[in-house]
């Protein structure tokens, strides 16, 4: 038996089915359908960044669809419910045999929940809701806090590494426009590096994904693949042929430079990238880079990128940006820094995250060095550091009807001083007049206005978003992507 989400067979006898969607849960959850008020007919749920991350208080949207995919059609199967009320016994719970049962035979196994959301790509303060969902059977109420774990998951993965590179490379722009005069290129100033820091390929093609909505640059294959089979995305994302240190150090210290004369051989045209700090980056600069390939590297049709990979990247980047402009020259842009010859260019790929990258870039300013001689490329930092907390993500019920009525329900709890109150009634997003998205109770948003709008209804997908029109909503006024591409 292979598990049909990872592929892989079971090594054990009796094994059950990892993509079972009623394992998918918090354990304690498998109790709560009793623990409503008698009468329940109906929960309201939303989903909400609660707080901002350092300087970071915009988030994008990102992630849902690839989730809905999985939820749509025939969720739960009778040979679901077989396999997981024994299991679960075991586990120390009783199922709720008749509600799933319920699902099954009166739905086909389709979920009856409708959920709403702010359509992705979308970028919105911190505290306004991304997502509300609410179930569509009175018999299912209990469905929607089931659904949580699945649901918050899928939702503040993909936006916190979305709003994440929508900072970093948003930084960038800033930047380059402010040394270069314009910030063309900047779709190419952050590559991913993340998928061998991931803790699944999952994780590695939803963040890679949410990535691209940013950039062009990625190394993470499963990023590309996700992002055409769930957004429709011929191909999201580009790399160049790249060294690493088991090559370059293949031929030993005295074979470096040999290595480096059969690698620009072998690709004499384009875009290439060679790590050159495997025994001693200045003389791999100076000497070799700077020395003897001088001639070749001038004579490339295209350009060599740098990389020194150790030390500390804020003084090593600028000191090997400038060793390459004693070597090769420079021009100076008309905004007063120094551009590195068109034959050659740095990418730093070792102790990037989101802060170290502004310091670097700053230090390189301060020093009178353009954005444009470098490029930042982002493992960990990108797609592995991040956490639920990055962002306070949080799922929370906040109506529920019985008796004939929609009561509102909320926390606050005391010893949080506010940090974890949570919103009261059924819960909306809207546009002011400004443009400015703001949360609002959905009872107080005009007609038509609610900007959570529905994409999934019983088992059916509403509304498909593709990649282009993500990035378009990202970068509305990017040049060279977005909605100017």
């Amino acid at each position: 038996m292979k598990d049909q989400v990872t592929g892989a067979a079971a090594l054990f006898d009796n094994p059950v089915a990892f993509d079972n969607l009623i394992f998918d849960t918090d354990s304690y959850k498998l109790s709560h359908f009793s623990q409503y008020p008698e009468g329940t007919q109906y929960v309201s749920s939303y989903i909400e960044p609660r707080r901002a991350w350092g300087d970071i208080d915009r988030v994008m949207f990102f992630g849902l669809q690839i989730e809905l995919a999985k939820l749509a059609g025939q969720a739960v199967t009778q040979a679901m419910l077989d396999e997981a009320a024994p299991f679960l016994k075991a586990h120390g719970f009783d199922v709720f045999v008749d509600g799933w049962q319920y699902i099954i035979d009166r739905h086909e196994g389709r979920l009856p929940v409708l959920i709403e959301a702010l359509p992705e790509g979308t970028l919105a303060p911190v505290s306004v809701p991304q997502l509300r969902i609410e179930n569509t059977d009175p018999n299912c109420y209990w469905l929607v806090s089931y659904l949580e774990t699945r649901l918050l998951r899928a939702v503040w993965y993909g936006s916190t590494v979305a709003s994440l590179s929508h900072y970093v490379v948003g930084s960038i722009r800033e930047r380059l426009a402010q040394t270069d005069g314009s910030d063309a290129g900047a779709e190419f100033k952050l590559h991913d590096f993340g998928a061998r820091g991931a803790s699944s390929n999952e994780a590695a093609g939803i963040g890679g994904a949410a990535h691209l909505v940013n950039s062009f640059g990625t190394d993470t294959i499963a990023g590309l693949v996700y992002a055409r089979n769930y957004y429709g995305a011929d191909m999201a994302g580009f790399s160049i042929p790249a060294t690493e240190h088991s090559t370059m150090t293949a031929a030993g210290e005295a074979g470096e430079l040999d290595q480096m004369r059969r690698f620009l051989a072998a690709n004499p045209t384009g875009l290439i990238a060679c790590v050159s700090d495997s025994y001693d980056l200045m003389r791999a600069v100076k000497e070799y880079w700077g020395g003897t390939l001088k001639d070749a590297v001038l004579a490339r049709d295209g350009v060599l990128v740098v990389r020194p990979d150790s030390g500390d990247p804020v003084e090593i980047v600028p000191d090997v940006i400038e060793a390459l402009m004693a070597k090769f020259g420079y021009s100076t842009t008309d905004q007063g820094y120094r551009l590195l010859n068109d034959k050659g260019r740095v990418i730093q790929g070792d102790g990037i995250d989101k802060d170290s990258i502004v310091r670097i870039m700053d230090t390189m300013m301060e020093r009178g060095l353009a954005i444009g001689n470098i490029a930042f490329g982002m493992g960990g930092g990108l797609l592995q550091k991040v956490n639920r907390d990055s962002f306070g993500y949080a799922m929370k019920a906040s109506a529920i009807f019985y008796d004939g009525a929609w009561r509102d329900v909320f926390k606050d709890p005391k010893t949080a001083g506010g940090a974890k109150t949570s919103k009261k009634g059924k819960q909306g997003a809207m546009r002011t007049d400004s443009g400015a998205f703001v949360a609002r109770p959905a009872a107080n948003i005009p007609m038509g206005a609610d900007a959570l709008v529905p994409v999934f209804r019983d088992g059916r997908i509403l509304n498909l978003h593709s990649f282009d029109q993500i990035r378009a909503r990202a970068w509305p006024d990017a040049l060279g992507f977005g909605a100017a591409a």
